[in-house]
C-alpha cells in the first residue's frame, strides 16, 4: 500500500482538491474528501466533477495496485443522493480482470453510509511498471 500511496501522492489534481487514498490492496482501494465550500455547486450540494475525481482516485488506485499502468478507457458515474456536508468515501473494487482489460465499481457513500454514487470503470492493463518514487 504505501508504494501505491506514493505514487500517488505525485497526482495533482485529486490532491489539490482535498482527496487521499486511506487503503489499497490488489484489485481494492479506499479514498475519501472532507467536503468544504470549495467542492460545493451553485445549489450548495457537492459538485458532481468532485465526486467523479474522488471515484476516479479509488478507480486508479485500485486498477494500479498490481504495480503496473492501467489507464482508464472508459467511466460512468450515476447520482443516486445529494451530499451538502461531511466526509465523502469512495470504494473502488475489481470486478474483473484478465491480461489487457480490468473493470471496477466504486460506491460512493456519505458519513451515514447513504449511496451518494455509483461509479464503474474499465482500463486498459499496459506491461508498463508504475514508476514509485523514492522513500
Amino acid at each position: 500500500m504505501n508504494d501505491i500511496q506514493r505514487y500517488f501522492s505525485q497526482e495533482c489534481f485529486a490532491s489539490n482538491s482535498g482527496m487521499k487514498i486511506t487503503e489499497v490492496s490488489e484489485g481494492y482501494a479506499k479514498a475519501e474528501m472532507r467536503i468544504e465550500k470549495r467542492h460545493h455547486n451553485i445549489l450548495g450540494t457537492v459538485h458532481g466533477g468532485a465526486i467523479f475525481t474522488l471515484a476516479d482516485m479509488a478507480f486508479a488506485a485500485a486498477s494500479n495496485s498490481y504495480g503496473t499502468v492501467a489507464v482508464a478507457i472508459n467511466a460512468d458515474i450515476s447520482f443516486v443522493k445529494a451530499a451538502v456536508e461531511g466526509t465523502l468515501y469512495a470504494e473502488a473494487k475489481e470486478t474483473s480482470i484478465n491480461p489487457k482489460i480490468s473493470t471496477y465499481v466504486v460506491n460512493i457513500t456519505d458519513d451515514q453510509g447513504d449511496t451518494v454514487a455509483i461509479f464503474n470503470g474499465m482500463t486498459y492493463r499496459k506491461k508498463n511498471k508504475l514508476q514509485i518514487p523514492e522513500k
